[in-house]
Parts: C-alpha cells; sequence; structure tokens
C-alpha cells in the first residue's frame, strides 16, 4: 500500500479507531463497577432461595474444603454451601446449578439434608423458557418442582407418565415440556451423585 493510500486511510478512520477506544475503556469501568454489585446481588439471591428451601437455616457457609467435579470432562469447582441453624448446627447443604433449558441456561439453587441423602428441592435463580410451557418449573411448590422435595439425592429419571404424587426418583415431566424438565433432571444427575461422593471422602457429612 503507497503512503498517500495510508495516509488516506488514516485520515478516514481515525474518528473510528479512537471511538472504538473510548468506547472499550468505557465498557471495562462500566463492568468494573458493577461486577461487585452484580455478585452481590447473585449472593443475597441464593440466600434467600436457599433459605426457602432449608427449614431453620439462619446462614450459609462455604464448605470447610473445595468440592470438585467433573462436567462434560472438565473439572467444574461447585459453589456448595452449608445451612447453619442459629446453634451452628448444620441442617443441610445448598449449592449452585445450571442446565442448558430448551431457550437458554436455567440456573438453580438446590439443597439437600445435613446427610445429603433427602432433597429439599430446588429454587430458580434464573429462566428463560418458554411461557406456559417451560417456565412452569419456576412454580414455587408447583407441579414440577414439588416432586424433588424429599426426593432422594441419588440418580433420578425422568419419566412421561407417572404418579406426580409419589415422591420417589422418578419425575414427571410437564406435559410440552419435555426438553426443560429433562434439562433440570440431568443437571441434577450430574451435581447430585459426585457432590455427594466428595463431601463423604472428605468427611463433611454428619
Amino acid at each position: 500500500m503507497s503512503t498517500s493510500k495510508l495516509r488516506f486511510f488514516f485520515q478516514e478512520s481515525w474518528l473510528l479507531m479512537v471511538s472504538a477506544v473510548i468506547f472499550g475503556a468505557l465498557l471495562a469501568a462500566t463492568d468494573a463497577a458493577w461486577t461487585p454489585r452484580i455478585r452481590q446481588n447473585e449472593a443475597s439471591k441464593f440466600g434467600n432461595r436457599a433459605s426457602s428451601l432449608l427449614a431453620g437455616a439462619v446462614k450459609f457457609e462455604p464448605a470447610a474444603e473445595k468440592i470438585a467435579i467433573t462436567l462434560k470432562g472438565k473439572p467444574y469447582e461447585v459453589d456448595i454451601r452449608k445451612g447453619l441453624d442459629a446453634a451452628g448446627n448444620c441442617v443441610g447443604w445448598a449449592f449452585l446449578c445450571e442446565a442448558s433449558g430448551f431457550a437458554d441456561k436455567i440456573k438453580l439453587v438446590v439443597a439437600a439434608d445435613a446427610k445429603f441423602e433427602t432433597l429439599k428441592g430446588f429454587a430458580i435463580l434464573a429462566c428463560n423458557e418458554t411461557p406456559g410451557f417451560g417456565d412452569k418449573i419456576t412454580i414455587k411448590n408447583g407441579f414440577y418442582q414439588a416432586q424433588f422435595q424429599g426426593a432422594p439425592a441419588g440418580k433420578l429419571t425422568l419419566v412421561k407418565i407417572g404418579d406426580a404424587k409419589k415422591i420417589d426418583n422418578e419425575i414427571v415431566a410437564i406435559t410440552g415440556a419435555t426438553v426443560t424438565s429433562r434439562a433440570v433432571v440431568d443437571a441434577l444427575n450430574a451435581y447430585i451423585v459426585p457432590i455427594k461422593q466428595q463431601l463423604k471422602e472428605k468427611g463433611l457429612l454428619q
């Protein structure tokens, strides 16, 4: 490229380049300013959701040791916390769980009892599933959520037809939202068993 063409290029594009630098700096500053607040909001949401699942829990502390599992062939550190009552006794465990739903990622708070033998259920942190179908997973104590309350903390199986009132390892799918229903069950299966194993190996269960 000749000198004259280079000069013309810079004359025509300098404003664009300067604007890109300025906007990049503004985005970085905005991200730095908002990230702590976003994390604080997420922590607050976690506490609220976990408290609604674990009766008697007044605060949540990170597990004494790191809990790492394998997801899709890669190591993943789970944000798992111990729910404590006013006397400091463990009343259960709560952890963050993500699922790939029909429309977008689904973020859940899942809870289990102190021995990690029984699920206390799950609560929604984020969900953009189809209104009237997949978003039925967000209904607190509704048809779908209720099936996890008291279910064994082990491998769960999704079925299309069954008795939704019977609390066991079979979870009846939401009609018209099988993908969303399966996403939640598959996600819990990917987390529950390895987390339970890790907690046992590290001597963290009562």
